[in-house]
Protein backbone atom coordinates (compact mmCIF):
# COMPACT_ATOMS: atom_id res chain seq x y z
CA UNK A 1 0.00 0.00 0.00
CA UNK A 2 1.23 3.37 -0.80
CA UNK A 3 2.48 6.17 1.70
CA UNK A 4 0.33 9.29 2.22
CA UNK A 5 1.70 11.64 0.15
CA UNK A 6 2.25 15.08 1.92
CA UNK A 7 2.85 18.37 -0.09
CA UNK A 8 4.96 21.37 1.72
CA UNK A 9 4.43 24.80 0.37
CA UNK A 10 7.28 26.90 2.51
CA UNK A 11 10.10 29.59 1.46
CA UNK A 12 12.29 28.93 4.45
CA UNK A 13 15.19 25.94 3.51
CA UNK A 14 14.96 24.85 6.81
CA UNK A 15 11.29 24.19 7.46
CA UNK A 16 10.59 22.79 4.54
CA UNK A 17 13.92 20.30 5.80
CA UNK A 18 12.61 19.61 9.27
CA UNK A 19 9.00 18.53 7.94
CA UNK A 20 10.15 16.76 5.48
CA UNK A 21 12.67 14.59 7.71
CA UNK A 22 10.05 14.11 10.22
CA UNK A 23 7.05 13.61 8.10
CA UNK A 24 9.36 10.68 6.07
CA UNK A 25 10.48 9.48 9.18
CA UNK A 26 7.05 8.76 10.09
CA UNK A 27 5.75 7.24 7.11
CA UNK A 28 4.55 9.61 4.88
CA UNK A 29 6.03 10.62 1.07
CA UNK A 30 6.84 14.24 1.04
CA UNK A 31 7.48 16.80 -1.81
CA UNK A 32 8.49 20.54 -0.98
CA UNK A 33 8.14 23.48 -2.35
CA UNK A 34 9.85 26.77 -2.21
CA UNK A 35 7.20 28.63 -4.52
CA UNK A 36 3.75 28.78 -5.23
CA UNK A 37 4.08 28.68 -9.00
CA UNK A 38 6.35 25.31 -8.06
CA UNK A 39 3.77 23.66 -5.97
CA UNK A 40 0.54 24.56 -8.54
CA UNK A 41 2.54 22.82 -11.41
CA UNK A 42 2.68 20.27 -9.00
CA UNK A 43 -1.09 19.47 -8.20
CA UNK A 44 -1.46 19.31 -12.25
CA UNK A 45 0.73 16.09 -12.46
CA UNK A 46 -0.18 14.48 -8.89
CA UNK A 47 -2.82 14.94 -6.06
CA UNK A 48 -1.23 15.07 -2.52
CA UNK A 49 -3.21 13.64 0.58
CA UNK A 50 -2.69 16.75 2.54
CA UNK A 51 -1.02 20.09 1.59
CA UNK A 52 1.01 22.08 4.16
CA UNK A 53 0.80 25.62 3.17
CA UNK A 54 2.81 28.74 4.66
CA UNK A 55 0.81 31.82 4.73
CA UNK A 56 3.82 34.41 3.98
CA UNK A 57 4.71 33.51 0.21
CA UNK A 58 7.33 35.69 -1.94
CA UNK A 59 5.44 35.33 -5.05
CA UNK A 60 1.39 34.62 -4.15
CA UNK A 61 -0.86 35.56 -1.37
CA UNK A 62 -1.18 32.82 0.73
CA UNK A 63 -4.36 32.70 2.17
CA UNK A 64 -5.98 33.15 -1.60
CA UNK A 65 -3.91 30.06 -2.63
CA UNK A 66 -5.55 28.19 0.34
CA UNK A 67 -8.53 29.11 -0.83
CA UNK A 68 -8.31 28.44 -4.26
CA UNK A 69 -7.17 24.86 -2.99
CA UNK A 70 -10.28 24.06 -0.87
CA UNK A 71 -12.26 25.74 -3.26
CA UNK A 72 -11.35 24.41 -7.03
CA UNK A 73 -9.52 21.84 -6.14
CA UNK A 74 -11.21 20.22 -2.72
CA UNK A 75 -7.99 19.71 -1.63
CA UNK A 76 -6.97 19.04 2.68
CA UNK A 77 -4.97 21.69 3.68
CA UNK A 78 -2.85 22.62 7.06
CA UNK A 79 -1.68 26.38 7.34
CA UNK A 80 1.50 26.37 9.19
CA UNK A 81 2.02 30.25 9.09
CA UNK A 82 4.27 32.67 11.89
CA UNK A 83 0.68 34.69 12.30
CA UNK A 84 -0.74 33.73 15.24
CA UNK A 85 -3.15 36.26 15.62
CA UNK A 86 -6.60 34.14 16.17
CA UNK A 87 -8.53 36.70 13.43
CA UNK A 88 -5.26 34.73 11.12
CA UNK A 89 -6.62 31.53 12.07
CA UNK A 90 -10.52 32.52 11.67
CA UNK A 91 -9.40 33.77 8.60
CA UNK A 92 -7.37 30.31 7.18
CA UNK A 93 -10.18 28.15 8.62
CA UNK A 94 -12.85 30.07 7.37
CA UNK A 95 -10.63 30.44 4.01
CA UNK A 96 -11.14 26.26 3.78
CA UNK A 97 -8.15 25.35 5.30
CA UNK A 98 -8.45 21.70 7.69
CA UNK A 99 -6.53 23.06 10.15
CA UNK A 100 -4.00 25.96 11.39
CA UNK A 101 -0.80 25.62 13.05
CA UNK A 102 1.87 28.62 14.17
CA UNK A 103 5.26 28.44 14.40
CA UNK A 104 7.36 28.06 15.91
CA UNK A 105 5.83 24.32 15.87
CA UNK A 106 6.93 20.71 17.17
CA UNK A 107 7.22 18.82 14.34
CA UNK A 108 5.89 15.75 16.12
CA UNK A 109 2.95 18.07 16.83
CA UNK A 110 2.48 18.41 13.00
CA UNK A 111 2.47 14.77 12.04
CA UNK A 112 -0.29 14.44 14.24
CA UNK A 113 -2.38 17.02 12.47
CA UNK A 114 -1.97 14.79 9.76
CA UNK A 115 -2.83 11.62 10.86
CA UNK A 116 -6.07 13.35 12.18
CA UNK A 117 -6.48 14.83 8.71
CA UNK A 118 -5.95 11.44 7.17
CA UNK A 119 -8.19 9.80 9.58
CA UNK A 120 -10.93 11.87 8.86
CA UNK A 121 -11.05 10.91 5.40
CA UNK A 122 -10.45 12.28 1.52
CA UNK A 123 -11.85 15.71 1.64
CA UNK A 124 -12.90 14.20 -1.93
CA UNK A 125 -14.89 11.75 -1.60
CA UNK A 126 -17.76 11.37 -4.01
CA UNK A 127 -21.03 11.20 -1.90
CA UNK A 128 -24.01 9.67 -2.62
CA UNK A 129 -25.45 13.22 -4.19
CA UNK A 130 -24.42 16.69 -5.34
CA UNK A 131 -27.70 18.38 -4.62
CA UNK A 132 -30.63 18.54 -1.46
CA UNK A 133 -33.49 20.26 -1.60
CA UNK A 134 -35.05 21.92 1.44
CA UNK A 135 -37.47 24.78 2.72
CA UNK A 136 -37.66 26.04 -1.02
CA UNK A 137 -34.03 26.01 -1.59
CA UNK A 138 -31.90 23.79 -3.61
CA UNK A 139 -28.41 23.13 -2.83
CA UNK A 140 -25.64 22.47 -5.20
CA UNK A 141 -22.73 20.68 -4.18
CA UNK A 142 -21.17 20.18 -7.53
CA UNK A 143 -21.34 23.93 -7.96
CA UNK A 144 -21.21 25.58 -4.79
CA UNK A 145 -24.59 27.58 -5.48
CA UNK A 146 -27.72 27.88 -3.03
CA UNK A 147 -30.68 28.00 -5.60
CA UNK A 148 -33.79 29.23 -4.44
CA UNK A 149 -37.42 29.12 -5.62
CA UNK A 150 -36.84 31.90 -8.02
CA UNK A 151 -34.06 30.53 -9.89
CA UNK A 152 -32.23 32.71 -8.41
CA UNK A 153 -28.52 31.54 -7.38
CA UNK A 154 -26.09 32.68 -4.54
CA UNK A 155 -22.32 30.92 -4.37
CA UNK A 156 -20.80 29.57 -1.01
CA UNK A 157 -17.53 28.66 -0.11
CA UNK A 158 -15.89 25.13 0.08
CA UNK A 159 -15.87 25.52 4.02
CA UNK A 160 -19.51 26.40 4.19
CA UNK A 161 -20.84 23.69 2.04
CA UNK A 162 -18.97 22.06 4.86
CA UNK A 163 -21.17 22.68 7.30
CA UNK A 164 -24.16 22.85 5.23
CA UNK A 165 -23.70 19.49 4.80
CA UNK A 166 -23.27 18.36 8.06
CA UNK A 167 -26.80 20.07 8.61
CA UNK A 168 -28.59 18.81 5.74
CA UNK A 169 -27.20 14.94 6.67
CA UNK A 170 -28.57 15.53 10.09
CA UNK A 171 -32.09 17.15 9.75
CA UNK A 172 -33.73 17.91 12.95
CA UNK A 173 -31.07 16.64 14.98
CA UNK A 174 -28.69 18.52 17.45
CA UNK A 175 -25.02 18.34 16.55
CA UNK A 176 -22.70 19.75 19.18
CA UNK A 177 -19.30 21.40 18.79
CA UNK A 178 -17.42 18.09 19.65
CA UNK A 179 -19.16 16.56 16.97
CA UNK A 180 -18.57 19.04 14.45
CA UNK A 181 -14.61 19.27 15.05
CA UNK A 182 -14.82 15.59 14.40
CA UNK A 183 -16.88 15.34 11.42
CA UNK A 184 -15.12 18.71 10.11
CA UNK A 185 -11.28 17.77 11.30
CA UNK A 186 -9.03 20.51 12.30
CA UNK A 187 -7.85 21.47 16.30
CA UNK A 188 -10.97 21.97 18.65
CA UNK A 189 -10.40 25.71 20.23
CA UNK A 190 -11.33 29.04 20.48
CA UNK A 191 -10.02 29.44 16.83
CA UNK A 192 -12.39 26.53 15.45
CA UNK A 193 -15.30 27.93 17.36
CA UNK A 194 -15.22 31.45 15.91
CA UNK A 195 -14.06 30.04 12.37
CA UNK A 196 -17.71 27.59 12.99
CA UNK A 197 -19.41 30.82 13.72
CA UNK A 198 -18.50 32.78 11.40
CA UNK A 199 -19.55 29.80 8.54
CA UNK A 200 -22.93 29.35 10.12
CA UNK A 201 -23.66 33.19 10.21
CA UNK A 202 -22.70 33.57 6.44
CA UNK A 203 -24.83 30.33 5.55
CA UNK A 204 -27.63 31.79 7.19
CA UNK A 205 -27.43 35.42 5.52
CA UNK A 206 -27.18 33.52 2.40
CA UNK A 207 -30.33 31.74 3.39
CA UNK A 208 -32.10 35.12 4.16
CA UNK A 209 -32.48 34.11 7.58
CA UNK A 210 -33.47 36.70 10.38
CA UNK A 211 -30.54 37.24 12.49
CA UNK A 212 -32.62 37.25 15.45
CA UNK A 213 -34.83 34.41 15.02
CA UNK A 214 -33.50 32.28 12.26
CA UNK A 215 -35.84 29.61 11.15
CA UNK A 216 -33.41 26.75 9.78
CA UNK A 217 -30.53 26.82 11.50
CA UNK A 218 -31.00 27.01 15.27
CA UNK A 219 -29.14 27.71 18.04
CA UNK A 220 -29.11 25.73 21.29
CA UNK A 221 -26.55 27.96 23.44
CA UNK A 222 -24.70 25.58 25.85
CA UNK A 223 -25.48 22.49 23.11
CA UNK A 224 -24.95 23.13 19.82
CA UNK A 225 -26.74 23.62 16.67
CA UNK A 226 -30.52 22.31 15.33
CA UNK A 227 -31.48 22.36 11.32
CA UNK A 228 -35.04 22.31 11.14
CA UNK A 229 -36.26 21.97 7.70
CA UNK A 230 -37.09 18.47 5.75
CA UNK A 231 -34.36 17.93 3.29
CA UNK A 232 -34.44 15.61 0.36
CA UNK A 233 -31.41 14.57 -1.83
CA UNK A 234 -31.63 13.90 -5.19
Amino acid sequence: MTSPLVTILDDEPEIRRILTETLEDAGFRTQSFARAREFEAALNRVTPDVCLVDLSLPDTDGLALVHRLALEQGAAVIIISGRAQVQDRVTGLELGADDYITKPFDPAEVVARVRARLRSGPRTAAPASETARFSGWTAHFDRYVLEDDTGAETPFSHAEGEVLRLFLDSPKRLISRAQMQEALGGAAGESFDRAMDVRISRLRTKLREDPKNPRLIKTIYGAGYIFLGDVDWV
